[in-house]
């Protein structure tokens, strides 16, 4: 959720070792996935092109494009039977540097000016899709090119979560599994995230918690079953601070179900000062049902004052916490103007944090 200015409060998954592709399965997805040039409600389940998303005139994809030095050596692709093994990816020895930039990955113009800006490129890249938007391959695999972890926050608006746990939109979901495993490149999805709230029409005034895990669930069996073990799972409720009363334990999975405990979390003018006071009550309801790592999959410090040592705050959290394994900095403006580089003071000591090495990776050579 992007906060609105002034506001004080804002808002088991099976073993991967050793896991291989049945055959049977791989054979399935390779023959019976279609590729439609456009996708929507009207037309799930279907993988977007590579030809259905041009690539920006001009704009070079990779490391070496967005100012960075490209690896000395680019990790071959898995082989076509086995799944790609995320387990590297989950608990890695460097944090996430990450960021929501606009328009990525339809386009992906803002990454080199973001990366000029902070001196360092971000090795998560998040983006929204609704439900009943076709998995946009050509998106997930630039951004995988450029090094990133693709991150899609998956956004039911409709259906209800009622009814996806019935398996109304089973259909669908499975063809979104099996683009995404016929992909086989490391993705990570959460689903329905903030559901703790209630300005989405998935959260709390509108979802039982009940309805919320049997979809989930679902979705996550789904994929399973296609051979989309590829996928990093991101269970990202809102931090509780503007829903004290509403527990998260009731909406959690499961351990079989997840990989890393999300959390959205903006620093605002009126808000919490510190990264324990903001982010520190969820992390400990969290942990009284799961020992999954965090991830901070929303944040940004809104302009004013207090915004450098909101900087100051997250960084100094994050490397105070090592079960934190990296965050994603929402750089769009969105009821209010979140980006870094708005503030060229703000600016500067956000790139000498993130210049210190435990930040950033390239995900296809962790």
């Amino acid at each position: 959720m992007i906060p609105v200015p002034a506001v004080s409060a804002v808002p088991a998954h099976r073993s991967r070792a050793g896991l291989r592709r049945p055959l049977a399965v791989l054979a399935l997805v390779t023959t019976g996935l279609l590729l439609a040039t456009a996708c929507g409600p009207a037309d799930p389940g279907f993988a977007v092109p590579e030809a259905a998303v041009a690539q920006p005139a001009g704009t070079a994809t990779g490391a070496a494009a967005a100012g960075t030095a490209a690896p000395a050596r680019k990790p071959a692709a898995p082989a076509a039977d086995l799944p790609y093994d995320v387990t590297p990816l989950l608990k890695p020895g460097h944090k996430y540097l990450g960021a929501a930039l606009p328009d990525v990955p339809t386009k992906m113009d803002a990454l080199s000016g973001y990366t000029t800006a902070i001196g360092k490129q971000p090795n998560v890249l998040e983006y929204y899709a609704g439900w009943g938007d076709g998995f946009d391959t050509a998106g997930v695999r630039r951004i995988h090119d450029a090094g990133a972890l693709p991150y899609m926050a998956w956004e039911p608006h409709s259906p209800s979560m009622a009814a996806i746990a019935a398996g109304e939109t089973d259909d669908y979901v499975k063809g979104v599994a099996k683009a995404a495993a016929k992909l086989n490149l490391p993705i990570a999805i959460s689903i329905a995230h903030e559901m703790n709230g209630d300005w989405y029409p998935w959260g709390r005034q509108a979802s039982s918690p009940a309805d919320f895990v049997a979809a989930w669930r679902r979705v996550h069996d789904i994929f399973d079953r296609a051979g989309a073990t590829n996928v990093i799972w991101v269970w990202s409720p809102n931090i509780t601070d503007p829903a004290p009363n509403t527990r998260l334990a009731p909406y959690y999975p499961g351990d079989t179900y997840v990989d890393w405990a999300g959390m959205t979390g903006y620093f605002t003018l009126t808000g919490p000062k510190t990264f324990d006071a903001l982010y520190g009550p969820t992390m400990a309801e969290i942990r009284t049902f799961s020992q999954k790592p965090f991830f901070i999959s929303e944040t940004a410090s809104q302009q004013g004052k207090r915004q450098r040592a909101d900087i100051d705050q997250l960084f100094t959290g994050l490397e105070t916490h090592d079960d934190v394994v990296g965050f994603v900095w929402f750089n769009i403006v969105k009821r209010a103007d979140w980006r870094i580089e708005a503030s060229p003071p703000s600016l500067a000591d956000y790139k000498q944090r993130a210049s210190d090495p435990r930040y950033g990776f390239d995900i296809r050579n962790p």
